[in-house]
């Protein structure tokens, strides 16, 4: 698979994640057949823009940790971005992670 069709197919999951609800990259690899790629689907979110039309501050580790928030301009606007969506976070990972969490 070329990497521009990966990176669009990371895109077209991402957007389908419910606002309130977060993912990990693995879920997404999986998702895109592409198992063992978590660590591509994080490329393609870092090269996406972070834009809120592709909602990269759903996506986290799958320990539920802010692995991404460098990406993000602030130092904590991911975080912020998951609060104002009514999930909780505390030293940068999701609480209650099964209460969040999304299957795609």
């Amino acid at each position: 698979m070329a990497e521009k069709d990966f990176f669009q197919k990371v895109y077209e999951v991402v957007k389908q994640i419910p606002y309130g609800k977060i993912t990990t990259y693995g879920a997404i690899a999986k998702k895109i057949g592409a198992a063992r790629s978590a660590r591509m689907v994080g490329y393609a979110l870092n090269a996406s823009g972070l834009g809120l039309d592709v909602p990269a501050h759903r996506v986290v580790n799958r320990k539920g940790v802010l692995t991404g928030k460098h990406h993000f301009q602030g130092t904590n606007l991911m975080q912020q971005l998951l609060e104002s969506e009514g999930v909780k976070v505390k030293n940068n990972t999701v609480q209650n992670f099964d209460d969040y969490f999304w299957e795609p």
